[in-house]
């Protein structure tokens, strides 16, 4: 697929980062020459210089081959200008649109966004959902990921196995076993940087990441299950003021069993800026590793640190600093896939890839098949999709077994009338049907035309 991204700053190339694994050829406009070279060297795509907003520059970006136009550049007025000469020039089908001011983004205002007005079909906040995301992993604590799936009915959530788990050593198929009320499908594991899908004779491991679905209203019994739960999180300490921990901020003001949110900032004009836009939020300006801000903070009492300064380097450090100090649960933003190498390092923190969060926004954007949610899991090693099944959908009929799903995917839930099933290879797919499937990333080509 032709794409053109606008913006080469961290939100396109983030954007950018994932694309390149996908068969799609991409050209990517910014006014900056630097930041076009950095990212033309470090992935294959076509660079453009100018401004995203002019027709020129982009019909230099081949915007007449272009199916999608994602405009990602710091610039809403931009971004929006975008979308409006790629549709009346270029007919160019779907373009999504990067919002960063809340203006923009209230709903009393969303009929901007239509043809005839300004044509954008996706907007998108990046700052905003990461902040969301964050936030969810919060109020399940002891997760590293947790996905929201069929109208909140269900959740894929991803723990790591505790080295006391009843579950250790057991095969899967064995669990009712130990736990008879236990009702999941062990979707995947990740251990020790080798993921995979397991049989029901495979057993687990104290270390292992393990991906679960399980109904919402289970969740806190499957953690416990594991013996992967953990106390709820009352005291938090965020470091870095920005749009990020602005959002987590505001949530966390209306949610009233998290008991004190403390943000740091060591730039002046940040902290005010950000004291300014929340009401009980507590915002501390000065050194974000000050032993004397670390203590007025609370750090020795706190349950939570959430780490979202654009400095990689800066969030690793704080929130392994977090460990030391006693922190029990510890989220580091990574806005690069520079660090890929420091995953092992950082022991128990969890990282949250702002080009996975970003990403899983425009997924139904980018999939040929009639996605209803889908999600990147990890840092981008597969995709979690809920798929609608309609009555001229090929594969209704038929069996799961005979469908020839690739051996790195699989089907592991129906939702059928309200029901959630954890099919069996025999179970006969109907109309009407909603599946969750997991994708792994090599198969998504080949998953996609079985859905067809």
């Amino acid at each position: 697929m032709k794409i053109i991204v606008c913006g080469a700053g961290s939100v396109g190339k983030s954007i950018v980062s994932y694309l390149v694994k996908g068969n799609n050829d991409i050209s990517v406009i910014d006014n900056n020459q630097k930041s076009l070279d950095d990212l033309a060297q470090e992935f294959d795509i076509l660079p453009v210089l100018g401004s995203a907003s002019h027709p020129s520059v982009l019909e230099k970006a081949d915007a007449g081959k272009a199916k999608l136009l994602i405009a990602a550049t710091d610039d809403d007025e931009v971004n929006l200008v975008s979308c409006s000469v790629a549709q009346a020039l270029f007919g160019i089908s779907r373009k999504i649109a990067r919002i960063n001011s809340r203006e923009f983004q209230n709903p009393l205002w969303s009929i901007l966004y239509s043809d005839k007005n300004i044509p954008v079909d996706l907007v998108i906040s990046p700052d905003e959902e990461i902040g969301k995301y964050i936030y969810n992993i919060l109020k399940i604590p002891g997760t590293s990921e947790a996905h929201s799936l069929v109208n909140g009915k269900m959740h894929l959530i991803a723990f790591k196995l505790p080295e006391n788990s009843p579950f250790i050593k057991v095969p899967l198929l064995n669990l009712k076993q130990i736990d008879s009320d236990i009702e999941i499908e062990v979707v995947c594991i990740n251990r020790k940087n080798n993921i995979f899908i397991p049989y029901k004779n495979d057993v687990l491991e104290g270390g292992d990441i393990v991906y679960i679905l399980t109904e919402t209203d289970k969740i806190s019994a499957t953690m416990s299950a594991f013996g992967a739960e953990h106390s709820a999180i009352e005291r938090l300490i965020v470091f870095g003021g920005n749009s990020v921990s602005r959002c987590i901020g505001r949530l966390i003001e209306k949610d009233d069993n998290i008991i004190s949110c403390k943000i740091i900032e060591e730039d002046f004009e940040k902290a005010d800026e950000t004291a300014r836009e929340l009401n009980k939020t507590i915002v501390l300006q000065g050194p974000m590793m000050s032993d004397k801000i670390l203590s007025e903070a609370g750090i020795y009492g706190a349950d939570a640190a959430v780490s979202v300064t654009m400095k990689d380097e800066d969030n690793l450090l704080s929130s392994m600093l977090s460990k030391k100090c006693g922190v029990k649960n510890t989220i580091a933003l990574l806005n690069s896939p520079a660090y890929n190498s420091l995953v092992d390092i950082v022991n128990n923190n969890i990282l949250v890839d702002r080009s996975s969060v970003t990403i899983s926004h425009i997924l139904h954007e980018l999939r040929k098949a009639e996605v209803k949610k889908a999600y990147s899991l990890g840092r981008g090693f597969a995709e979690i999709w809920e798929i609608p099944l309609a009555e001229d959908t090929k594969i209704v009929g038929q069996t799961i077994k005979s469908i020839d799903m690739p051996a790195s995917s699989k089907i592991c839930a129906i939702i059928r009338d309200e029901e959630t099933i954890y099919p069996s290879e025999t179970e006969v797919l109907q109309a009407g049907d909603d599946l969750i499937i997991y994708v792994d990333s090599a198969s998504i080509r080949k998953v996609e035309k079985i859905l067809d």
